[in-house]
């Protein structure tokens, strides 16, 4: 509900506050009064497009200041966008127009152009000449049609969305499964490729590599390790050119042994040049055999050869670098082994995720049939009534259906609802968004809403409707009051009219008027044109009432003025009476 609407410096109007109150709010006053620049004030601060033009002349702000009722959906709304109450229980969204900038806020947080959108939707329905806000959209339509199917359809709407979800959460595993599964082979593929590669090395002995180098190293000194060992042998025990050592200690020994004969002190030192003589010996005849088997093969050194090289590479690949990495690349092997078969341990069968998959979808595909089936049900029933309501708003001819094709799967089901209207005979059916001029568009919606006067459901708290009555019969204008009365009683209802018969029935009625004052601007006089307005007295309304059946004014005889009060005091009595004889239906 909107309880008041501030608006200043914005076309005409300097300042002007409004407070507004449950049922149905007239608006009247002579053409060019100002009553479409509230409307698109209003719009204005709930988003509608705007440009620094719809600034009042002479000055370098305009700012609009909406405030509504809260709700419990409008309170969802504003805890999801973290947006905290200014007022408590209230929404303001307020327009701020400057040449150079244009912001929308609400409780005075910015808000983006889709947020506002969001919340106008939840807010209040805007039917003007020549603009629609929702009526033209495929979802509001959807919403009208189930709305009006009632209890039935919201349920099974609400079981195709759980079922929806659950296909959802389903499909979503399966696909998670899927790509796991591929990224899992891409894995084995690649830990398989390693672990061969591995295998293939042959991978034992952490120590091999050093051993091999030591192998190398020795094979490839062969020939030198052969002559040193010789001149060992010869230094040890067989030189040729001069004493060996062990014919030193040997005549060291004989001498010895002559001397102990004579001192026995002398006996340890006997002992230790035997002992030395004795490792002398036993030294020339291992390094005789080492120089005498010391392998020279070719072959065999190129083979360590290409050992060496074949683990170097291992060691680049698996491991840190050098000799030492060899312990790690076997670590990895095993590793990889351990990988492997945990893998292939866990590898549940993917056909039972597609099997729930699978029994979801056909859940939610019968599911989304029967909302379907009573859509088409809901309508056949939406079409008679509305034809028949449209008719009495002097639509006589009108043509109107509601068409349902497939879409894809929503929470909402799996259907498209688009609203079908012809106003004029032999006219093809089109989508409402694409046809009738702003007068039947508006009606149409009038005509709509009334079919939901008694459910909240799909409505919005406030409906806006701008010169719905143009051109109409005192006839069509009794129905389209009855109408919007009967919408007063379930929402709050704001109406531009020039009808007198509308006028009548309504709950509070404002006129809206233009005045001309003189302002002090700079030290020069000049006259303004200013935008008032004003919840009229019994008296006051009266006297609109007579203007807009007669066009009475003060000037004229009084025997016109009297007539014109005395018409405007039946339609009174009369829209009472209608009034009391809906409420008892």
């Amino acid at each position: 509900m909107l309880l008041s609407l501030k608006i200043q410096n914005f076309a005409l109007i300097d300042y002007l506050e409004l407070e507004l109150y449950a049922g149905l709010n007239i608006l009247t006053g002579e053409t060019g009064a100002g009553k479409s620049i509230i409307l698109d004030a209003l719009d204005a601060a709930l988003g509608g497009k705007t440009t620094a033009r719809l600034m009042r002349t002479g000055t370098e702000r305009a700012e609009i200041e909406a405030v509504f009722a809260a709700n419990p959906i409008l309170t969802e709304w504003l805890s999801t966008q973290e947006i905290d109450f200014i007022e408590e229980n209230q929404i303001i969204c307020s327009r701020e127009i400057t040449a150079k900038s244009n912001r929308t806020r609400v409780n005075g947080v910015v808000v983006n152009k889709q947020q506002i959108q969001t919340l106008r939707e939840k807010l209040v329905e805007i039917t003007a000449q020549g603009q629609t806000v929702l009526l033209g959209r495929a979802s509001m339509q959807r919403e009208w049609l189930d709305s009006f199917g009632g209890v039935e359809i919201i349920k099974q709407r609400q079981i195709v969305s759980k079922l929806f979800d659950s296909y959802q959460n389903a499909k979503t595993m399966l696909t998670e499964r899927q790509e796991s599964d591929r990224t899992k082979l891409q894995q084995i593929d690649m830990l398989q490729y390693q672990l061969q590669e591995l295998e293939a090395a042959d991978l034992e002995d952490p120590a091999e590599l050093s051993q091999l180098e030591r192998d190398r190293l020795r094979l490839s000194k062969s020939v030198d390790l052969q002559e040193q060992s010789y001149e060992v042998y010869e230094a040890l025990y067989q030189g040729e050119t001069k004493s060996d050592c062990a014919e030193l200690l040997g005549t060291a020994e004989a001498a010895l042994i002559d001397m102990v004969a004579i001192d026995p002190s002398l006996e340890g030192i006997l002992e230790l040049v035997s002992s030395a003589l004795a490792q002398v010996e036993e030294a020339s005849r291992q390094i005789h055999n080492y120089g005498a088997n010391i392998d020279s093969d070719p072959d065999r050194l190129e083979t360590i050869e290409d050992r060496i090289r074949q683990l170097k590479q291992i060691c680049r690949k698996y491991g840190v670098g050098g000799a030492s990495s060899l312990p790690e690349a076997i670590a990895y092997k095993h590793k990889l082994e351990t990988q492997l078969a945990e893998i292939n341990a866990h590898n549940q069968p993917l056909e039972l995720l597609e099997q729930i998959a699978a029994e979801n979808f056909n859940k939610l595909t019968k599911a989304c049939s029967k909302l379907t089936k009573l859509r088409q049900q809901a309508a056949k029933g939406l079409e008679q009534q509305l034809i028949q309501s449209l008719k009495s708003l002097a639509m006589e001819k009108v043509q109107f259906q509601v068409k349902i094709s497939d879409q894809v799967l929503t929470p909402t089901g799996g259907d498209r609802v688009s609203f079908e209207f012809s106003p004029n005979l032999g006219e093809p059916l089109q989508p409402l968004a694409e046809t009738g001029s702003g007068g039947e568009i508006s009606r149409f919606l009038l005509a709509l809403k009334t079919c939901f006067a008694k459910s909240a459901q799909g409505l919005t708290p406030l409906l806006v409707f701008d010169e719905i009555d143009v051109g109409v019969s005192g006839r069509v204008a009794q129905a389209i009051a009855q109408r919007l009365f009967q919408l007063g009683q379930e929402h709050q209802v704001l109406c531009v009219t020039h009808q007198p018969i509308v006028a009548a029935i309504a709950d509070h009625h404002f006129q809206v008027s233009k005045k001309f004052v003189e302002r002090d601007t700079k030290g020069t006089k000049n006259q303004r044109t200013i935008v008032e307005i004003e919840l009229l007295d019994p008296s006051k309304r009266k006297q609109e009432l007579a203007n807009l059946a007669g066009g009475v004014s003060t000037k004229q005889k009084n025997q016109a003025i009297d007539s014109a009060i005395i018409f405007a005091e039946s339609l009174l009595t009369q829209a009472q009476e209608l009034k009391q004889e809906l409420n008892q239906i």
